[in-house]
């Protein structure tokens, strides 16, 4: 299967810059999985739109302030950093732009007084020894919140709030779960009112959900591992929701690799845990069987995902309907519930 078959046109203009003016009043799309039919609601309308019964699953992960800027020693000029892992207090493996010129050495002065030098290099990759231990106490005071690049503005005060789900409670993500950046606390009450269960899980979004295909062939593709947890609570809701016939709604992609990478074909194993499933046409879903999602970027692990549980052509000729009726797409775009 080649990665070219995931591709679509988009007008730049169609990828959200901002977020709506008021959360959880975005555009949503209703697709059919079994008919490939789709059509035009609300995010506002999600519990007259949902089936009986319908449990939620929900990524509690909190977006860390993971961007920070470093000036070099040598030359003067400011570099951003994109903490990714935290090997000990004062040491991340990072990302870091113009990284070919970033060597093994090279010194760096931070806000705070704190200086940092690379240790080790991997590829686009930098391990950076900080003077000061770097924890989220010193980011959320320095650090800016990791916008995607799509997004071709700094960020903003309000990024804090809207960038970050109502519901994020566990720190360590560095980019939103962001089909759940729909969903308000009056949302998250009619679901509620209305009979409907939620649940939560957490996997900390890292370069696994994100990371670009540069393969031809897809399959050739490997995802980065990323640290997911699955409480006792989750487990008793998916599994009770399994026994009884009742839909299970993944909010969001990242909860979709969280259900299915615990599934041990009987039960869902609780606890921390690590995965680097990618999942693509082909694979057969064994927890999930609806999904609220964004709209996401051409060739990606996230579209292949989405092609994988309505199909490839339904999906596909479902976005090109989204470009026309001009949704906005990406992390502060429009929704699709696929059920």
């Amino acid at each position: 299967m080649k990665t070219r078959e995931f591709s679509f046109d988009l007008p730049e203009e169609l990828i959200a810059q901002r977020p709506e003016v008021e959360r959880g009043m975005s555009r949503l799309m209703r697709l059919d999985r079994r008919s490939g039919a789709f059509e035009h609601r609300n995010v506002s309308e999600l519990p007259d739109l949902l089936r009986p019964g319908t449990l939620l699953v929900f990524n509690d992960t909190r977006v860390r302030h993971a961007r920070l800027h470093g000036q070099a020693v040598d030359t003067g000029g400011v570099v951003e950093f994109l903490l990714l892992e935290r090997e000990n207090d004062a040491r991340w493996v990072c990302m870091v732009n113009r990284s070919k010129r970033q060597r093994l050495g090279r010194r760096y002065s931070f806000p705070g007084g704190v200086t940092g030098t690379i240790v080790a290099t991997d590829g686009q990759y930098r391990t950076v020894s900080f003077s000061a231990p770097i924890d989220d106490s010193y980011l959320d005071h320095h650090g800016h919140m990791p916008l995607p690049p799509y997004i071709r503005r700094k960020d903003e005060l309000s990024d804090q709030e809207r960038y970050q789900t109502v519901y994020a409670q566990n720190t360590g993500s560095v980019a939103a779960p962001t089909a759940g950046l729909h969903f308000t606390r009056t949302l998250l009450d009619q679901l509620a009112g209305r009979g409907f269960e939620s649940t939560y899980v957490t996997l900390h979004v890292g370069l696994g959900t994100f990371l670009p295909v540069r393969t031809d062939d897809l399959r050739s593709h490997r995802m980065h591992s990323e640290k997911f947890f699955v409480p006792e609570a989750a487990k008793i809701a998916v599994e009770r929701a399994k026994s009884e016939g009742r839909p299970i709604l993944s909010v969001g992609t990242t909860s979709v690799r969280t259900l299915e990478s615990a599934w041990n074909g009987e039960q869902l194993r609780t606890g921390w845990q690590q995965t680097d499933i990618f999942i693509y046409p082909g694979y057969e879903f064994r927890v999930v069987n609806a999904l609220f999602t964004n709209f996401h970027t051409p060739e990606s692990t996230l579209l292949m995902l989405v092609c994988a549980f309505a199909g490839k052509d339904p999906v596909l000729s479902a976005y090109r309907e989204a470009v026309r009726a001009r949704y906005r797409f990406f992390s502060y775009g429009d929704a699709m519930l696929i059920q």
